[in-house]
């Protein structure tokens, strides 16, 4: 069942706002991987700062626009990652003016890992499916009732599934003992994040409704991940 008064195929400005912003932090959050701070005793990347956005945007398009078109916006953030990822390297092997002296700064920005970036994208990939299914899942079984317990809920599978992808993938050879600690801190926080910012997530999603007159619910579709045009 689909409650929505325009048609499913529409996408509307609000919509290509909200992918608009889902892209960019995904891309940042990725360059400001390269910077580590401390967090009291806990080292942690400045990617931690952004990339719980992209969750936060994720939930809200599942609960106003449901799964096939959310899965649109994953599938595009995958791709313009990717498509920064490969544009950096091509510019990385251009000459560099004689004058200039940022080359060393400029690679340690985009001079990533093959197995981290294939990591990173992977793990993005089946993390933000993953809380958008159980976001979905969990909307129709509740009847679209208790929006925040959905949001923390499928936030922490994602970001579960996340950080069980990336972590043993990017960092392989780490002792199990510190990986662990390692992930469980990244989906802890990021999580904790997202839970301090519910307020704001659930005026959001509020406004949304009422400007879009539109509440999906995702009944009797398809989750194939790779039905992107189906939307």
């Amino acid at each position: 069942m689909q409650k929505n008064f325009s048609d499913r195929h529409t996408l509307s400005v609000p919509f290509m706002l909200m992918a608009i912003v889902f892209n960019v932090c995904l891309i940042a959050s990725n360059l400001f991987e390269t910077k580590l701070f401390m967090a009291g005793p806990v080292a942690l990347t400045g990617g931690v700062i952004i990339f719980p956005v992209s969750y936060i945007i994720n939930d809200c398009l599942v609960e106003v626009y449901g799964y096939r078109k959310a899965r649109l916006v994953i599938w595009t953030g995958f791709l313009m990652n990717f498509f920064v990822v490969a544009m950096a390297q091509i510019v990385r092997v251009l000459p560099a003016a004689p004058f200039w002296d940022g080359g060393p700064h400029f690679d340690y920005v985009f001079a990533m890992a093959p197995r981290v970036t294939i990591a990173s994208m992977l793990a993005f990939l089946c993390g933000s499916t993953v809380n958008a299914w159980i976001m979905s899942r969990m909307k129709v079984a509740s009847r679209g009732r208790r929006f925040s317990v959905r949001a923390i809920v499928s936030s922490l599978g994602g970001e579960t599934v996340d950080s069980l992808i990336f972590f043993p993938i990017a960092f392989w050879g780490l002792g199990a003992s510190e990986m662990l600690s390692l992930m469980l801190t990244q989906v802890l926080l990021k999580t904790l994040y997202e839970v301090i910012i519910l307020p704001v997530t659930a005026f959001v999603v509020k406004k949304l409704k009422q400007l879009e007159k539109t509440d999906t619910f995702d009944e009797s579709i398809s989750y194939n991940p790779f039905r992107i045009f189906d939307i």
